[in-house]
């Protein structure tokens, strides 16, 4: 009897550690769930009332790099990231993206006053470097390796950080920018209008403005790319060689590029490299590109720029490349993205489905972001989103989606990562697109071919 029982205790001992085993092999085959945009609060000193919101990819790495990312007047941090690929980005290569939301004028970054140009001044700054040591402290991030990027007014803060921080910084991208200490006070910053005030000062004084925020620091100077577009309306192309000046000099490198060239058609780059090569200055000039920067693949570039692509010297090869014209990404055929595997094999022409369609607008573009959502019982598998224009808006790129345009007509299909919508569950894509007048949204979407309610 003792057998017996000592044999049946064996039996069952044994299948209880397959039981565990099987569920060990069953939850670690379970993929994790995707990284989402959190909002930080309590992240130190917050003068100038920003809000926090930050990024960690799954495959963050231990001691993760920081990208300080900053959106234009009238965005928010969550609006940047939902229309530009520094997330996605982020979960290629696995650093940690800040993204922080503006609260004055027009939400734009306080590049004007006083305060925003003295180091420790009581405004913006001071809050983004608070952002900036909680990454640090509470995530191990790399202090070595800190970066800032943004789009027009956060290009503008670019500069700024780079010129009070420099010891913090590494490196910098500015979309659409204009040089530090640009605007004299608030009367003359007008994020409304053709901003160019800052035309006509020499190098040296641009050199000096920077010099200056840090009298007694000696470098090493982070390294800056500057991207503009030749067709900008709202912050004058003018800028661009304002703040090459600024630049060229504070790294005490000559007006005259060491290479230019053409990485790709419309895209015009001039490299300023120091005695040992080593390229501290960057500037590209997008032909025909209004206030709509950083464009797809633009993002990857600034990526590779700051070394965190694993290729130290960057040479951009920008995928999937993108030209300045109106649609140049949207021409009547498939986004190169999609693949077989991306086409509908279960079009669910009865599922049912809501669309949320988030706009941040500028004079004379916006980006939007758009959420699927399956309210139906069963999984979609394969997506297809159509509306109508109600005016003359134009989508120049997409992302997370292979988006078509014909007269007002849009069609956007899922991308080969992206195709099923599980019951109850949603996901997004984005577009960035130009338009003049109003910039009414669609009055209706519908999920291959079924009509969607509206959030």
């Amino acid at each position: 009897m003792k057998r017996l029982l000592a044999a049946f205790a064996g039996a069952v001992t044994a299948v209880l550690c397959a039981a565990a085993a099987l569920a060990s092999v069953l939850v670690s085959a379970h993929p994790a769930a995707a990284a989402t945009l959190t909002e930080v609060t309590g992240f130190g000193a917050n003068p100038g009332n920003l809000r926090m919101y930050l990024y960690v990819p799954n495959s963050v790495q231990q001691n993760p790099p920081i990208v300080l990312a900053m959106h234009t007047c009238g965005g928010t941090g969550p609006g940047f990231y939902s229309s530009t690929e520094f997330a996605s980005l982020a979960d290629r290569y696995g650093f940690i993206v800040i993204y922080p939301s503006a609260s004055k004028k027009m939400n734009c970054f306080d590049n004007w006053s006083e305060a925003s140009k003295v180091r420790g001044g009581q405004t913006d700054p001071v809050s983004l470097m608070s952002m900036v040591t909680y990454v640090e402290q509470q995530y191990h991030g790399d202090p070595n390796r800190v970066f800032a990027t943004g789009a027009s007014s956060g290009a503008m803060m670019t500069n700024a950080m780079l010129a009070l921080y420099p010891e913090v910084f590494k490196a910098g991208a500015a979309f659409m920018g204009v040089p530090f200490t640009c605007f004299p006070n608030e009367a003359a910053y007008n994020p409304a209008g053709n901003s160019s005030p800052c035309v006509g000062k020499t190098a040296q004084q641009w050199g000096d403005a920077v010099r200056n925020a840090n009298p007694g620091y000696r470098g090493p100077w982070p390294r800056m790319q500057l991207w503009h577009g030749t067709s900008d309306t709202v912050v004058s192309y003018a800028e661009l060689d304002e703040e090459i000046k600024q630049w060229t000099n504070v790294h005490g490198l000559s007006q005259t590029p060491t290479t230019t060239d053409t990485p790709q058609s419309g895209w015009n780059r001039r490299r300023y490299a120091d005695a040992s090569g080593t390229v501290q200055v960057e500037a590209y000039t997008i032909q025909g590109a209004g206030h709509s920067l950083p464009m797809g693949g633009m993002a990857a570039v600034a990526i590779q720029f700051f070394g965190l692509t694993g290729s130290p010297s960057p040479s951009p090869s920008p995928s999937p490349s993108v030209s300045p014209s109106a649609s140049p990404s949207v021409s009547p055929s498939v986004s190169p993205s999609a693949s077989p595997s991306a086409s509908p094999s279960n079009p669910q022409q009865g599922a049912s489905c809501r669309i949320t369609y988030r706009p941040n607008s500028w004079s004379d573009g916006f980006t939007a972001d758009v959420t699927i959502t399956n309210t139906g019982n069963a999984p979609v598998n394969g997506w297809t989103v159509t509306w109508t224009w109600p005016g003359n808006q134009r989508i120049t790129n997409a992302w997370n989606a292979g988006v078509t345009q014909s007269g007002a007509q849009v069609t956007a299909r899922n991308v080969s990562y992206n195709p099923a919508i599980p019951a109850g569950g949603s996901t997004n894509f984005g577009f960035q697109a130009t338009y003049s007048g109003s910039n009414t949204a669609p009055a209706a979407f519908a999920l291959n071919g079924a009509a969607c309610t509206i959030a």
